[in-house]
């Protein structure tokens, strides 16, 4: 397979064209650590602002090793994906503690944290130690199948072995890794982007084999994944009678949002909770309360493999309630993303 000097030609177009992004003003592992953590899944617009906030609160990771976990995910609030939050807490801690503050220098032993996968650990280990191993995500995918016309759908074993030998093979051929793997990402988000890439200003165009084969569009393959579940809860508004305290509870099983707080839950299958079914709930026997449906139509939140149908019913009741807090205090808690619309909407 001819590489062209792809890698050279790429550093060269990074070199001019890189943003000026704070993580890229040092080698210190820790703000690049948390660069890639944050921009997970996440656009560098949205998570700029958060890593901002994150360096300032906590600037060492010694700061974010001695925070608590409900500081940490009241800062990475509206991010999403909290486990990566909750991991990137317990890393602080294990490398504060046990390591000294300082990170492992190698793509191997940055594995053995939690919360670092292949991408983060080959992003450490070659911005900040300059070892020569390829970091893979969607734009490196989108870059190459593009650029060497390769067709094996990227969410497969197949797929991301070949994609991941194919990037190790031309990092390899430069001694500027950093730059090579900063590279990659910089012109998939920039350059060769998922829809309406900039192919007519593209100094790869003659050699890009989906450009000279009209298949642009049709790289990367993926292959369908799993249908969307519908999910339906129903959120209990527990207010006391002088409206100053109101029901929280922290989520703890196996399941989205783990850790964040959220008003008492009751979910339903196939179809929100009526009326008579939330007045009958064990939550309320021989209770005298007051009951009703806040929103007319049941709010929608999308989730990577799930959709979620939202009612908030109100509840007043004379009796005190178990996880009772001052309303005043609400806006302390993590809370996922849609109990913060409903927070600010109603207005505690």
């Amino acid at each position: 397979m001819m590489t062209n000097h792809f890698s050279q030609q790429l550093i060269a177009w990074y070199l001019d064209h890189k943003r000026d992004l704070p993580w890229r003003k040092t080698k210190n592992p820790y703000p690049i650590w948390l660069s890639e953590i944050i921009l997970q899944q996440t656009r560098i617009s949205q998570g700029l602002p958060y890593f901002v906030r994150f360096t300032e609160v906590f600037p060492t990771v010694r700061h974010l090793a001695d925070a608590s976990e409900q500081q940490v995910l009241k800062l990475w609030q509206g991010l999403g994906y909290y486990s990566r939050a909750r991991n990137l807490h317990h890393t602080a801690k294990v490398v504060a503690n046990e390591l000294n503050g300082k990170f492992p220098e190698t793509f191997v032993e940055l594995k053995k944290l939690k919360g670092i996968g292949d991408y983060t650990a080959a992003a450490i280990a070659s911005i900040c130690f300059d070892e020569k191993v390829a970091v893979i995500d969607g734009n490196v995918f989108r870059l190459l199948s593009r650029y060497f016309g390769l067709k094996t759908p990227i969410n497969t074993t197949l797929g991301k072995n070949e994609f991941s030998k194919l990037a190790n093979e031309l990092i390899m051929q430069t001694h500027f890794p950093a730059d090579f793997n900063q590279g990659m990402m910089e012109f998939g988000s920039l350059q060769c982007k998922p829809q309406q890439p900039d192919c007519n200003n593209c100094f790869f165009q003659s050699n890009c084999i989906a450009f000279q084969t009209g298949n642009v569009d049709k790289l990367p393959v993926k292959l369908k994944m799993k249908v969307t579940r519908k999910r339906y809860f129903n959120y209990l508004v527990i207010l006391s009678k002088d409206r100053q305290k109101v029901c929280l509870e922290k989520r703890s099983d196996k399941d989205i949002w783990k850790h964040l707080y959220q008003f008492p839950l009751i979910e339903t299958i196939d179809k929100p909770a009526t009326l008579a079914q939330i007045n009958s709930h064990e939550l309320f026997e021989n209770q005298n309360i007051s009951i009703r449906l806040v929103n007319d139509e049941p709010w929608q939140h999308q989730l990577t493999h799930q959709k979620l149908h939202l009612n908030f019913w109100l509840v007043q009741t004379d009796l005190a309630a178990e996880n009772q807090i001052i309303i005043s205090d609400i806006h302390n808690y993590p809370v996922p993303v849609p109990i913060e619309k409903f927070i600010n909407t109603f207005e505690f």
